[in-house]
């Protein structure tokens, strides 16, 4: 007859799941602090894309591409894979959220991404990021933007 775990062996298993789930917390508070210097970066970024109809123009045809089955139509974070997301996408027609974002910021979130929205560095040029940035600020219009404070560059 077969007997179950020891003792012994419940406390190791224990011991090591203890010990995975520390590490664990520890690469994402590692991540966090990260992510905080780096969005203080962003919010320095300064946009060189002036929001022209071109711009705007442009944007428009890189957001139908590549956002609108999560952000939607309207950018209201409703399009039609918004459902099937862990996390609700964002809505860029909340004029309280946008106004206390710098386009840094934005720019930042397109170019890095955060799961579930991936990364954009490698699928458009910068200037595509900054024109995308200025037709996800005409969702809400009446939104006045921050000033970054000094232009300056963002890197990992």
């Amino acid at each position: 007859m077969q007997r179950g775990p020891s003792n012994k062996d419940s406390r190791w298993f224990g011991i090591v799941a203890l010990f995975v789930v520390l590490g664990l917390v520890g690469i994402a508070a590692s991540y966090s602090v990260r992510n905080w210097g780096l969005m203080a970066k962003a919010r320095k970024l300064k946009n060189p894309v002036p929001s022209s109809d071109e711009a705007i123009a442009a944007g428009r045809q890189i957001y139908t591409k590549h956002c609108e089955k999560c952000h939607g139509v309207n950018g209201d974070g409703k399009g039609p894979k918004a459902a099937d997301l862990s996390v609700a996408p964002g809505d860029f027609t909340d004029a309280h959220k946008m106004r206390t974002l710098v386009d840094g910021e934005l720019y930042w979130q397109i170019t890095y991404g955060r799961l579930p929205m991936p990364a954009f560095a490698d699928k458009m040029s910068d200037e595509e990021r900054w024109q995308l940035v200025d037709y996800i600020r005409t969702f809400s219009q009446n939104v006045q933007r921050p000033s970054p404070a000094a232009p300056a560059t963002l890197r990992p």
